[in-house]
């Protein structure tokens, strides 16, 4: 059987392109693999205006500065999004000098988990603001999803379009021909 050298120089091209794939594929897909699958805390619009309910093991309240404090064991839950903390301080909105029962923001410190069904990040601060959909982890933040994982100092989640943005000395591990 003979063979041709146009199939021989057909397989040896698709051959070098699949090695080539394989090798780079995680790198070059990873953003339009991560945008297709809504990486980075669901991706898909999250409502700020569901219930917010914390658990924890102490509650300290301050209704003239419109401040709660929860200490020990803290777990906020906002539909899908959970973040666990050591103590997480909440602040309501002001409305002409007076506070209102509209959280503004919360402050979760100490060995914070930050999780959704698609992700996890933990970190040792994370600030978020309610009424923006942003979420902004400081400290040692190691970001996972799937089998991937991102470390820096700092992310900055967006609920709203569920991306994120990791700085401060990123580290990344890729898994050339793992399912992202």
């Amino acid at each position: 059987m003979m063979v041709s050298w146009r199939s021989i120089v057909a397989r040896w091209i698709s051959g070098v392109f699949g090695l080539i794939l394989m090798c780079f594929g995680p790198i070059i897909l990873w953003p339009a693999v991560a945008q297709a699958q809504g990486a980075f805390f669901g991706g898909q619009a999250f409502d700020q205006g569901q219930p917010i309910e914390v658990l924890s093991d102490e509650l300290s309240v301050d209704q003239q500065a419109g401040t709660a404090r929860f200490i020990g064991n803290v777990v906020m839950t906002q539909g899908m999004l959970k973040m666990a903390a050591a103590e997480l301080f909440v602040e309501n909105e002001r409305l002409a000098g007076a506070a209102s029962n509209k959280i503004a923001r919360m402050v979760a410190k100490g060995g914070v988990l930050l999780t959704s069904p698609t992700s996890a990040a933990e970190g040792q601060e994370a600030v978020y603001d309610v009424t923006s959909g942003q979420i902004v982890m400081t400290g040692d933040v190691l970001l996972s999803e799937g089998v991937g994982a991102i470390s820096g100092q700092r992310m900055t989640v967006s609920l709203a379009t569920g991306k994120a943005v990791v700085e401060g000395r990123v580290r990344t591990t890729l898994q050339p021909g793992a399912a992202q």
